[in-house]
């Protein structure tokens, strides 16, 4: 059983990251049209691309300077510059897209495809840039992905489904999400520091026959989980590492601290 490791090192300054996660990764960002959460300069630092998704765009132009009162917005807004803006183009508002295209942020107009959500279009943007890079040599950090509709939840969700071979993290203030595909063995490093302790392990797309974990306060030891049944739920890290096997695809979710 392949070995797939994870760890919250954005989260982290790039100076300091978790010295016993050697997980090194290319991170993307990608804004959705949500609150930015308040660490979003740190993934902003992080990402080698960042893309908005539609009104993203105005999440970044209208928020960012929020997070430096003291310096000036439009200075602020020129050093946190897209290097895309993809979607539908229904949310974005004019003189938000003006500002960044004169800047140089490339624009791409997807408003003729009408059946998949401006994150997967993102996803595809960014898998696009950099062909080379193996799906799990990349992570696709999701600002603003949870919150709001909860058919926007649902659809970014779907996302870490429709491209299970790439690594993907939907974050809010609260808390992240991610998948766990089956038949692997994850060993997920724990940031005590920002993340946890109350995490949850739920299966997605079909029930799951048999999941064993170590290192939760409730470990399951080759449990059945399906909606309508047990699933694990406020659960709690015990430790540094985590790790987890199952014969179906998981949703890992844990809490994110508030400073």
């Amino acid at each position: 059983m392949d070995l797939m490791c994870h760890c919250s090192n954005f989260l982290l300054s790039p100076e300091n990251p978790n010295a016993a996660c050697s997980l090194s990764l290319n991170y993307a960002l990608v804004i959705l049209n949500q609150s930015l959460p308040r660490f979003a300069p740190l993934l902003w630092d992080h990402a080698h691309v960042r893309v908005c998704a539609d009104g993203g765009a105005n999440r970044v132009y209208d928020e960012m300077p929020l997070f430096f009162p003291h310096q000036q917005p439009s200075h602020v807004r020129s050093r946190y510059k897209p290097d895309a803006i993809k979607g539908d183009m229904d949310s974005i508002r004019k003189e938000v897209l003006d500002f960044y295209a004169k800047l140089g942020t490339k624009i791409i107009d997807e408003s003729h495809d009408q059946d998949t959500t401006d994150l997967h279009k993102c996803v595809i943007y960014i898998r696009d840039l950099s062909p080379k890079i193996d799906g799990s040599e990349q992570c696709i950090l999701v600002a603003g992905a949870l919150g709001g509709r909860f058919d926007h939840e649902i659809g970014n969700i779907n996302v870490l489904c429709r491209f299970p071979n790439t690594r993907i993290i939907l974050l809010s203030d609260d808390c992240l999400i991610h998948l766990l595909p089956k038949n692997r063995y994850h060993k997920i490093f724990i940031q005590s520091s920002v993340e946890g302790p109350h995490c949850g392990l739920i299966p997605i797309g079909m029930p799951s026959g048999s999941s064993t974990t170590t290192g939760l306060k409730w470990d399951l030891n080759e449990t059945a989980m399906r909606f309508g049944g047990l699933i694990s739920t406020s659960n709690i890290v015990k430790g540094e590492i985590v790790t987890v096997q199952s014969d179906s695809d998981l949703l890992w979710t844990i809490s994110i601290k508030k400073p």
